[in-house]
């Protein structure tokens, strides 16, 4: 599509394309195009009109928008871009920020988010517990960040969420050169031979299924198949320490590792966790009249069982917790 005539030409296609989901994305970089427009109108203005706020503004931020404008008024004439091109790249600037943050963040930690509820409406006991321990911590107003991240029971539901069901279930790697991948356990062939190790040429392309990792009962033990936030609180097995899983949290591979591990992992745990002491403070969640299946595209996402509808929705029955006395 990108390749196909010219930049009106594709525009008129999409506006003329009858799908949802095309015209929502449609409205999406309208608002972000307007959003660029709108920012940089007011900065340039305020510049131009010797605003000492924006002025100091730009003269000492850090944000892309002020970069961007203190390094063009330094260029020489014939090497300043015009404003045109400055808002080409800003737009290519937040459109960037937006796919890191709402593709890779948002919807992962949405997911996360929403399996968590999810298990709590199923699991009513470990729900109240939860209950008990956030609004502990918040007994008086805001609950400080040291207070959140380290309440036990609260770090244990998540950690055993997303070591059940990691909102990215695999991911794909393509080796760089020419290695020999060892196995931990070594694996059997259908004629008998025992395999300790896999040699791949370059360029090959790996799957690697982070839920099978996280998940693995050699690693794990026997009930790595059930949802189970209480193994947290005591140590744990000595076979998880063993396995020396490059992931960057809780010794599980949900957010990855190395140097393409997940940039914002800490920022999702803290999100979580938040939104959870906040949520748990006001409702109780129980589960609604529709069974709910997980279907995998990409992401998890939960859809109601047996409907033709695979929009992602997870219709929970929700009441006021009752005020102590």
């Amino acid at each position: 599509m990108t390749q196909i005539g010219t930049a009106g030409f594709r525009r008129k296609v999409v506006e003329w394309t009858p799908i949802k989901t095309v015209q929502q994305l449609r409205h999406i970089i309208d608002l972000m195009h307007e959003t660029s427009i709108e920012i940089y109108s007011k900065k340039l203005g305020g510049l131009k009109n010797g605003d000492k706020a924006v002025m100091e503004q730009i003269g000492n931020g850090k944000d892309i928008m002020s970069i961007l404008l203190r390094a063009n008024a330094a260029a020489s004439e014939e090497d300043r871009l015009p404003d045109d091109e400055i808002l080409g790249q800003i737009r290519s600037r937040i459109r960037n920020l937006y796919i890191t943050f709402v593709f890779a963040g948002h919807d992962t930690t949405t997911g996360a988010l929403t399996r968590i509820l999810h298990q709590l409406a199923l699991n009513p006991d470990v729900q109240e517990r939860l209950r008990e321990e956030v609004s502990e911590a918040r007994k008086n107003g805001d609950i400080e960040y040291d207070l959140l991240m380290g309440l036990p029971f609260l770090d244990a539901v998540c950690r055993e969420t997303l070591r059940m069901y990691p909102p990215l279930p695999t991911v794909q790697r393509i080796t760089r050169q020419d290695v020999v991948l060892p196995l931990l356990y070594p694996i059997k062939t259908v004629d008998g031979r025992e395999i300790k190790e896999i040699p791949l040429k370059k360029d090959t392309g790996v799957i690697v299924s982070i839920m099978n990792v996280n998940r693995h009962k050699a690693i794990w033990g026997e009930d790595a198949d059930v949802w189970t936030p209480e193994r947290w609180l005591k140590p744990m097995p000595k076979s998880v320490a063993a396995a020396h899983l490059p992931g960057v949290y809780a010794s599980m591979m949900t957010f990855i590792g190395g140097g393409r591990a997940c940039i914002g992992f800490k920022f999702a745990e803290m999100e979580l966790k938040l939104a959870l002491s906040v949520l748990l403070e006001t409702f109780v969640f129980s589960p609604g009249s529709k069974e709910i299946e997980w279907m995998m595209a990409g992401l998890n996402s939960p859809v109601i069982k047996g409907s033709d509808d695979i929009t992602p929705q997870l219709p929970l029955k929700l009441s006021f917790v009752k005020p102590v006395a």
